[in-house]
């Protein structure tokens, strides 16, 4: 089993791809939602969460599937999503981008889990450190959960505070669907040459 630092540095690392999500989303809306964004939050960090448990339970059975073909997944899916927020904001414009990408339950479902797919193997890694029961995961489970909770409301606020900024510069469903390929294409490449 890993140590509370461990605990803390690898929770960190897991919201890292939530916070850059976060603040895209920041930027595009603009200001704040507060019950859209708190929602938002919480998936991310229920799904950061969720993922290691769903692959330390398919440890035995699925490992090998799993690790396979989780980067594949994650990268599809934010691909889909960036080149969709392109799109629509060549088309429909920023207000376009605003009401119809991240106020969406789906859609924040669908960022979660695309964010969160590369835990899976975390959850995979738990098990060959020795956490042999539901008990014994649960503080990194929680950790995890938590740190991505409060990543995300960070990366909002800072979107929205450098939104306008970068909303003059640029369309904002541009840059969020830009960094949505961006960080598809670094989770690829990680797992690809790990």
């Amino acid at each position: 089993m890993i140590g509370s630092l461990d605990i803390l540095f690898l929770s960190v690392a897991l919201a890292m791809d939530c916070f850059s999500v976060s603040i895209v989303c920041g930027v595009v809306s603009g200001r704040w939602k507060g019950f859209l964004m708190l929602r938002m939050a919480f998936l991310f960090g229920f799904f950061q969460a969720l993922m290691p448990l769903v692959g330390w339970l398919c440890t035995n059975h699925f490992s090998n599937y799993i690790e396979a073909v989780d980067h594949w997944i994650a990268f599809a899916l934010l691909l889909f999503l960036g080149v969709r927020m392109i799109r629509e904001s060549s088309n429909g414009g920023k207000d376009d981008t605003q009401n119809q990408n991240f106020s969406k339950l789906g859609t924040q479902l669908v960022f979660s889990v695309a964010t969160s797919i590369d835990a899976l193997a975390v959850g995979i890694s738990f098990a060959c450190l020795g956490y042999s029961s539901l008990t014994s995961l649960s503080c990194p489970l929680v950790a995890i959960g938590i740190g991505s909770f409060a990543f995300s409301i960070a990366g909002c606020l800072l979107g929205i505070r450098f939104g306008s900024t970068i909303s003059k510069r640029l369309r904002p469903g541009l840059f969020g669907g830009v960094v949505l390929i961006l960080i598809g294409i670094k989770i690829l490449l990680t797992h690809l040459f790990e």
